[in-house]
């Protein structure tokens, strides 16, 4: 791969991770959304279809897991990096989704920082944040 077309391809996924987080109100079901923007520590859970938002969830991971592996194939160009990534992603869709799902269900009030924490994983790519400095890091060691 030629380096201006890594840099474009690049630029397009970190664009579309972008694009997704700018967009999430009209393209996914989240009544968080509004409720974690207001001073939710002193407020009821919203009501939400369940399934619905679990649904539009795993949709949002997967959409952001799938562009944070194009950005780190682009970045160290490592198959074993990828591997290990997605063994990461599906460990960490397990935990999280498991969690939020018990927030959802069982909302409480002295929970929800916990909950609006472990969404975060779930519809950001944090994910990636990590992970982009422990491969270079492990890169440089060796």
């Amino acid at each position: 791969m030629s380096k201006l077309f890594k840099y474009i391809l690049f630029f397009v996924l970190v664009s579309l991770l972008v694009l997704i987080r700018i967009f999430e109100e009209q393209l996914f079901y989240d009544p968080y959304l509004a409720f974690f923007k207001n001073d939710y520590l002193y407020i009821d859970s919203p009501r939400q279809e369940v399934f619905k938002l679990a649904a539009y969830t795993t949709l949002r991971y997967v959409l952001n897991t799938i562009i944070s592996l194009g950005i780190l194939f682009i970045l160290f160009y490592d198959k074993s990096v990828i591997k290990f990534s997605v063994l990461i992603y599906i460990i960490a869709y397990v935990v999280f989704m498991s969690l939020f799902l018990y927030f959802v269900i069982h909302p409480k009030q002295e929970d929800y920082y916990l909950f609006f924490n472990c969404r975060r994983f779930l519809i950001q790519p944090l994910i990636a944040l990590l992970l982009i400095p422990a491969f270079y890091y492990h890169k440089q060691r060796l």
